[in-house]
């Protein structure tokens, strides 16, 4: 069970983080001003970031910050898991420092919160709208997440460039993934035909996860591998086609982020 986080104070320090950098560098004020401080609350503040990165000369951005405030108003929730994600990011990535800096400049962690919007309009039947937001983000950030894809709470996208996730796809919580990951289907079959990533798994860039297959709770996958069968819980796949090579050295490697296939001799053994 992950416990209750405390949004407000997640708040205050990102405003608090802002005020600081904006005396560092006052050249960069007016901008977190304008996205940042002028805001009480962390929601308001997301939306209208959102908004103007997704938004075009084609859908005004003010139309798309009134969906993501409407969504998190509906959907308190959604900004609880908006905060997770960004704690996600902020302890398993050592570029990522500041939290201002990964709101308003990880685009992993942008395109993870539009999707949210999209699954949300996806289940209240707006699909059209669904698509615009799924179409946006893949233009914007070069993620494409099929917004009927199930994803959780505490999730790192990593660099996230060339990301897909397809339509029948479930990513359950504490999931980290890399740039250039997959989870695909194998061809044309229809109906349930998408990876289904359990908990606290670890995913290398390049790696690609095809069809209807299981990867066990924190399990790991290499780097350029490509899975085609179920990776049993705790253990490390690698290779083309992917083999197994080992159990894993921590029981969350999501949360590790060691690269490695498999540790010391000493380690596993």
């Amino acid at each position: 069970m992950m416990r209750d986080i405390p949004i407000e104070s997640i708040w205050s320090t990102i405003v608090a983080e802002a005020a600081a950098e904006c005396l560092r560098d006052p050249e960069i004020s007016i901008f977190l001003e304008q996205h940042i401080i002028r805001y009480d609350n962390f929601g308001a503040s997301l939306a209208m970031l959102l908004s103007v990165k997704l938004g075009s000369k084609h859908f005004p951005p003010l139309v798309l910050q009134g969906l993501f405030e409407d969504f998190y108003r509906h959907c308190p929730e959604q900004v609880e898991n908006a905060i997770y994600d960004l704690l996600a990011t902020q302890q398993r990535d050592p570029a990522a420092v500041h939290y201002f800096e990964i709101m308003l400049f990880l685009k992993g962690y942008q395109a993870l919160q539009a999707y949210r919007l999209s699954h949300w309009l996806w289940k209240n039947g707006r699909r059209t709208m669904a698509y615009f937001i799924q179409n946006r983000m893949s233009e914007v950030f070069a993620v494409d997440i099929h917004p009927a894809a199930v994803i959780g709470k505490g999730i790192l996208l990593d660099h996230a460039t060339s990301l897909v996730i397809g339509e029948t796809a479930v990513v359950d919580d504490n999931v980290s993934l890399l740039h250039e990951v997959t989870l695909g289907g194998t061809g044309k079959e229809s109906g349930d035909r998408h990876p289904k990533v359990h908990k606290s798994v670890l995913i290398g860039a390049g790696a690609k996860i095809l069809g209807n297959v299981i990867i066990g709770e924190g399990s790991k996958v290499g780097a350029g591998s490509v899975v085609l069968d179920d990776v049993p819980p705790h253990y490390t796949v690698a290779g083309v086609p992917a083999q197994i090579v080992g159990k894993t050295e921590v029981p969350e490697p999501s949360r590790d982020m060691n690269q490695r296939l498999v540790g010391s001799p000493s380690e596993g053994s």
